[in-house]
């Protein structure tokens, strides 16, 4: 199981990003399922439409829709921890968006993650291990 945050995602899809290949290979080689939380997955549409096109943001749907990714919602549990997360790294600021990955890493006690966000995913104590591994 993986836990993907937005960068490896738009990475993989814009060929001109120099972490595309890290991604691509990261993606292509995980052991299945890939999570995407669903406040990640709004993230990716917005960038990918954004930056790249609609064809690259309908490719992204088609990929969950095949089930390649699944998107995972935040479930009434993971709130308070969300909004914890996001106070106690107010000044970092980790946001919302990266507290919803690292709820769905705690809820499924998976100790590494996707994600190209060093500066915040470093920072950050899960509750079920020391720190996060942070891939690729």
């Amino acid at each position: 199981m993986l836990i993907v945050d937005a960068g490896p995602l738009y990475a993989a899809a814009a060929r001109r990003d120099r972490n595309h290949r890290a991604s691509v290979d990261l993606l292509s080689g995980a052991e299945r399922p890939i999570l995407v939380p669903a406040l990640v997955a709004t993230e990716v549409c917005y960038l990918l439409s954004d930056r790249i096109g609609a064809h690259a943001e309908l490719a992204f749907v088609r990929s969950v829709a095949r089930g390649e990714l699944i998107v995972e919602p935040v479930i009434d549990s993971d709130w308070d921890r969300v909004a914890d997360l996001t106070e106690q790294y107010i000044d970092l600021p980790l946001g919302v968006v990266d507290a919803s990955v690292v709820a769905l890493a705690e809820r499924y006690h998976v100790p590494a993650i996707a994600t190209l966000d060093r500066r915040h995913f470093s920072v950050v104590r899960p509750q079920h291990v020391p720190s996060f591994t942070l891939l690729p």
